[in-house]
């Protein structure tokens, strides 16, 4: 399986380039190719910026002005492996636990797509892609169609594949005995879009993470003294 980290973002919204802001002492775009890195994979960076060459490499949209759809697409069309992990630059508190959990439920199921869901909300830039949806993606850009989950919806309905949607706290809940129990989900799943956003998170700590291989307390889940909200 291959790895990249969605940098290609315009900012707009934060008026300054996120992927250079800095958490913890490091740039985000670092603080997420760490987090790949410590899922078992060396990431690439997808976008159109060879300024963040320093940090890996990177693979340059073929769309222009696509958003991360065309992130999506380029890395697919670059890549070796049939399934490929996605993360976005904005989410300097996702652990790696969850990104070894992910992809092995990708594996397991191959799955055209295998996207988490927390809140109710979809998060299509953190989840695992197979290269049998590239044709289809191309054919939503080349239509001016850039949003990712209706691109990946329509790409797998023209396979007749199923895609593997989940909700994260229902999972949590169950207490599967790879999961990092003491991070708060909250706090995987909190962008950072705007400046508010950026200073909410400068004021938190750094959240404990869970070790490689722990134990599964059997009383985790829901009413588990970790919380997972």
């Amino acid at each position: 399986m291959n790895a990249f980290v969605l940098a290609g973002g315009q900012s707009t919204r934060m008026g300054r380039d996120k992927a250079l802001l800095e958490i913890d002492g490091r740039p985000l775009v670092q603080h997420l190719l760490d987090t790949v890195r410590g899922s078992g994979l060396t990431p690439k960076i997808c976008g159109s910026r060879p300024d963040l060459a320093q940090f890996a490499g990177v693979v340059p949209d073929n769309f222009a002005r696509s958003g991360p759809l065309g992130g999506i697409e380029a890395a697919l069309a670059a890549s070796d492996s049939d399934l490929n992990l996605f993360v976005p630059v904005d989410l300097p508190r996702l652990p790696s636990e969850f990104l070894r959990w992910l992809m092995a439920r990708a594996e397991r199921s191959q799955a055209v797509a295998t996207i988490p869901r927390y809140a109710g909300r979809h998060h299509p830039l953190c989840a695992v892609y197979s290269r049998r949806l590239l044709s289809g993606l191309q054919s939503s850009l080349a239509a001016g169609k850039f949003k990712v989950m209706v691109a990946i919806r329509e790409s797998a309905a023209a396979l007749s594949e199923p895609i593997d949607e989940f909700d994260v706290e229902s999972v949590a809940a169950s207490g599967p005995s790879d999961w990092p129990f003491e991070l708060r989900l909250r706090d995987w799943f909190r962008n950072v879009n705007t400046p508010s956003d950026y200073d909410g998170l400068l004021a938190t700590a750094r959240p404990q993470r869970a070790k490689p291989g722990r134990a599964r307390d059997p009383t985790a889940g829901a009413k588990s003294r970790h919380p997972i909200s």
